[in-house]
């Protein structure tokens, strides 16, 4: 597992975190019962502080990704790998949504909206 951190992001931290873990466990990287790195352990590891990190997992957990044992750790909980890529779908889909609302907002046609678009799905 490889988590990548950007810290000029506009994403927080903690939300970083949750999605790579989420894209993770849709991958099968991250399985059933397989435990995540502790608390303390990764923000070491990432260099950030541990409540970022506990504020992740915290809601992982309050999403039903996770479970915490105390004293044992967190493990990854039983998913539906389908579910889960149709609520990030549904995650992209409302951003999208709010970036065309903004555009057409500028008085930016929806043909260059759709231009934009190709523009950075050929980035």
């Amino acid at each position: 597992m490889n988590l990548i951190i950007n810290n000029s992001s506009m994403v927080p931290i903690y939300e970083q975190i949750v999605d790579q873990m989420k894209t993770f466990i849709r991958n099968g990287e991250l399985r059933e019962n397989d435990i995540l790195p502790s608390v303390r352990s990764l923000s070491k590891e990432l260099k950030i502080s541990a409540l970022t990190v506990k504020k992740a997992y915290d809601n992982l957990e309050e999403e039903g990704f996770t479970v915490t044992v105390h004293g044992k750790g967190t493990y990854v909980a039983a998913a539906n790998p389908e579910l889960l890529l149709e609520e990030q779908k549904k995650e992209v889909e409302a951003d999208l949504e709010m970036a065309i609302q903004k555009g057409r907002r500028f008085g930016i046609s929806d043909e260059d909206i759709r231009s934009l678009f190709e523009l950075i799905l050929e980035g």
